[in-house]
């Protein structure tokens, strides 16, 4: 597993800058004020940090920018970053500060006054992210990066501020991590086993076989996985940390495609390579639950995925196949490239059944409809409860992970009609995002505030974002950790 750089905080009261080692970082307000640690830098320096910040470079420069003095006179540095950063930065700005640094987090380490400056823990959470690698699959190891330090006032109180950050990066690290694993190596077995070794860290986990799912009538989930030769298995996870373990637990879904072909309605070759990442919104899944149990959080939660893989073969599905449900419902299957919807619905009604959630919310890599309708900036989101919906999107704005309420028209349902069973898996290609939502709904038992996010187009990127490199983003476990932390935990 890719763990986070290490970082620490330490006392900036007796240290001497002028002798921090190769790379030293100072973050200065934008107006240049220097204290007195800063003065005596300056004076060492011959005045050259006086220089720069008086420069139109530094005048013009953005929160979270950095300019650059290479092999600066005076001190022991070989290289002199200077960020600028309000004293008391917005939550926004602290991040691009720590993104921006994470590029020179190099196998010298990082030295970085923040002197007086507020939320320094959430420039470390963005330097944590941003320098994220996946290399297992590299022949040349990387070099190991060098042990961030922060000097600052009361490094103690920051320290506690960011400890549950930390679990928030090693929570993000896990999905990305999963996402970019190629399908030859994440198996459903190797998923469900990465899973099962979180009981380490107190996660209550149970893996359901082929056997199990089918004593439960779980229909649609296992004709999604009969073409391949990894077996289907659903993983759940259990966090009780409310002080009232009977509380009923927020569920969360996760589409854990592991490969996803098509099935014998084929994708196109062409990108197929991508669908190692059909299994987003289970790797999401498992990031919050992994997040929630290093953090302690004080919630009654509970993750259920199903892990599947759809390939075409003589035993695969077919279109025109009908299956019935676990909830008893029939489907008539359409396209077998319409396999996510199939797979939360029996695992929706699942996790209903036995947990009796108030609050379920879905997620999956589950339309390209999604994706042509908001880009790789936000993903869909669906709900029949409007409080959840304004809490989420709240949790998004302050993330900054975007998240975009759609439509939810039973007009729409006109398009599953089917013939010989109760509903079809697919309808119309227009509005197809709505439909696959409208589907699903179907599996949402009366008394349930249910969201479904659909994921596709944030889960992987071919090009970096602000906090991840190209590939998995890690989207979503922000979100839902400040959603449990601001509307599911006792405080």
């Amino acid at each position: 597993m890719t763990t986070p750089l290490p970082i620490d905080f330490r006392d900036s009261s007796n240290i001497e800058l002028a002798n921090l080692g190769q790379n030293l970082a100072l973050i200065v307000d934008p107006a240049g004020k220097l204290d007195q640690q800063l003065r005596k830098l300056d004076v060492a320096m011959r005045k050259s940090l006086t220089r720069l910040l008086e420069s139109e470079a530094w005048l013009s420069a953005r929160p979270g920018g950095v300019l650059t003095l290479g092999f600066p006179v005076g001190i022991t540095a070989t290289q002199l970053l200077v960020v600028s950063l309000p004293t008391r930065p917005s939550v926004d700005e602290a991040r691009a500060a720590g993104a921006a640094l994470a590029a020179h987090a190099g196998p010298g380490g990082l030295s970085i006054f923040a002197g007086h400056h507020t939320r320094v823990e959430e420039v470390a959470h963005a330097l944590a992210l941003r320098s994220y690698a996946f290399s297992d699959h590299k022949s040349k190891t990387p070099a190991p990066r060098g042990q961030v330090v922060f000097y600052l006032r009361h490094p103690e109180v920051v320290a506690r501020a960011a400890a549950p950050l930390a679990a928030l990066a090693e929570g993000v690290f896990f999905t990305r991590d999963l996402v970019n694993e190629p399908a030859n190596i994440l198996t459903t077995t190797e998923f469900a086993k990465r899973i099962a070794d979180m009981a380490d860290i107190g996660l209550k986990i149970e893996i359901l076989d082929e056997d199990a799912l089918r004593d439960l009538g779980m229909n649609l989930l296992l004709a999604v996985g009969q073409g391949s030769t990894s077996p289907t298995k659903v993983a759940i996870m259990h966090w009780e940390g409310a002080t009232d373990t009977e509380q009923p637990p927020l569920a969360l879904i996760g589409k854990g495609v592991i490969f996803d072909t098509g099935g014998i309605s084929l994708k196109n070759p062409g990108g197929m390579e991508r669908m190692t990442m059909d299994m987003g919104g289970a790797g999401l899944v498992c990031g919050v639950m992994r997040t929630l149990a290093l953090r302690r959080a004080r919630a009654n939660v509970v993750g259920v995925v199903g892990l599947v893989e759809n390939m075409p073969a003589g035993n695969a599905y077919r279109p025109g196949d009908v299956f019935a449900s676990m909830k008893g419902d029939t489907v008539e299957i359409i396209s077998t490239d319409a396999e996510g919807r199939l797979l939360l619905a029996d695992v929706m009604w699942y996790a209903q059944k036995r947990f009796k959630p108030t609050h379920m919310i879905d997620f999956a890599t589950l339309t390209g409809n999604i994706i042509a309708a908001l880009g790789s900036e936000y993903a869909g989101l669906f709900s029949n409860d409007e409080t959840l919906t304004a809490w989420m999107t709240a949790a998004g704005r302050a993330e900054s992970e975007g998240i975009w309420p759609m439509p939810m028209s039973p007009a729409f349902d006109e398009s599953l009609k089917s013939l010989v069973a109760d509903v079809k898996n697919k309808g119309a290609v227009e509005g197809g995002a709505i439909i696959a939502a409208r589907f699903l709904s179907r599996f949402v038992a009366d008394g349930t505030a249910w969201a479904h996010v659909d994921i596709a187009g944030v889960t992987s990127l071919k090009g970096q974002s602000r906090l991840a490199p190209a590939g998995a983003t890690g989207w979503g476990v922000g979100l839902i950790n400040r959603l449990i932390h601001d509307h599911f935990e006792t405080h």
